[in-house]
């Protein structure tokens, strides 16, 4: 009876052994996800601040000689005016995003609530 006992307790072990590993093989899985997913959307990102940037200087630029001898000023005016407030509102965007929260490692969160769930009703078909 006493071997029993200890093939059992070392089954359940084993199997909690299991269940951890395969938790934790998903949470890596969504670590390197997330970081390839950030990784691609900084890179972008940037590509395409760099090119809009780009194109929106030259084309203050290009506005700017093509009215230079009447209204030069107004031109620059207005671009200045166009570019902080379109500078306030990515500012404002970017702030909201930062205190955005984020579901880090849900996948791995249900599947535990899951586990703690089934085990709770194996308790209580084991109890009655």
């Amino acid at each position: 009876m006493g071997g029993g006992l200890f093939a059992s307790l070392r089954g359940l072990l084993n199997t909690a052994l299991g269940l951890l590993e395969n938790r934790l093989e998903l949470l890596a899985t969504e670590l390197e996800e997330e970081k390839l997913r950030l990784l691609g959307l900084i890179g972008y990102g940037a590509l395409a601040l760099l090119l809009l940037g780009t194109g929106i200087v030259f084309l203050a630029l290009f506005l700017t000689v093509l009215f230079w001898e009447s209204h030069r000023l107004l031109v620059l005016g207005c671009f200045t005016a166009l570019f902080l407030v379109c500078g306030g509102m990515a500012l404002s965007m970017v702030w909201r995003c930062a205190r955005a929260r984020t579901r880090l490692f849900s996948s791995s969160l249900a599947e535990l609530a899951e586990d703690r769930a089934a085990l709770g009703r194996r308790e209580e078909g084991e109890s009655r």
